[in-house]
């Protein structure tokens, strides 16, 4: 399956997720980074712009533009959905990039922060295994990369034979098996 159909059939797991989010899910907590609902959905929608832009091959500042989540991951997923987006080469900021490899970045988006939502909000998410597939070589390619950059944490050890989705959150940083702190 061509990179733009993939990333526009992960996009439709995440949104499933979103709209799921209601006002009491903000404060719950994810397993990314230590940030609730409200602060992971604060970074995606202030590095969708970017994002976005770089399907474009244009620099997009990051920075909420105050479109909803859903409207920001439709953008996200529409701008990636043109096989031209992934051809070349783009910028993020300052910074020229394989447009392959920042069309990786969403892929990695939609599906890891997709999960990282579903988590926190006891909310089950399924990926096709070819998403799947895909996410784990983007994951490979970049994740001394991305551990340099805090994009990933360490690696957290996950059995050869588990799902695919368990070994591709293990090579992001993050516990397959995360579940949320009980509450007090």
């Amino acid at each position: 399956m061509a990179n733009h159909v993939v990333v526009q059939e992960a996009a439709h797991g995440m949104l499933a997720v979103v709209d799921r989010i209601g006002p009491g899910d903000l404060t719950a907590p994810t397993p990314c980074g230590g940030w609730d609902v409200a602060g992971l959905r604060e970074h995606l929608l202030e590095w969708g712009p970017p994002l976005e832009g770089a399907a474009r091959k244009e620099s997009v500042a990051p920075g909420a533009t105050g479109v909803p989540l859903r409207e920001q991951v439709e953008r996200l997923a529409e701008a990636w959905g043109k096989p031209d987006a992934w051809a070349g080469t783009t910028r993020m900021g300052t910074v020229e990039l394989p447009a392959d490899l920042v069309g990786g970045m969403v892929l990695g988006e939609f599906v890891l922060h997709g999960w990282d939502l579903a988590r926190a909000l006891g909310a089950p998410v399924t990926w096709s295994d070819e998403i799947l597939r895909q996410l784990y070589a983007e994951i490979a390619r970049s994740a001394d990369q991305g551990r340099a950059m805090g994009v990933y944490g360490a690696e957290v050890p996950v059995p050869q034979d588990a799902p695919l989705l368990a070994r591709c959150l293990g090579l992001s940083g993050r516990d397959p098996d995360w579940t949320p702190p009980a509450a007090p």
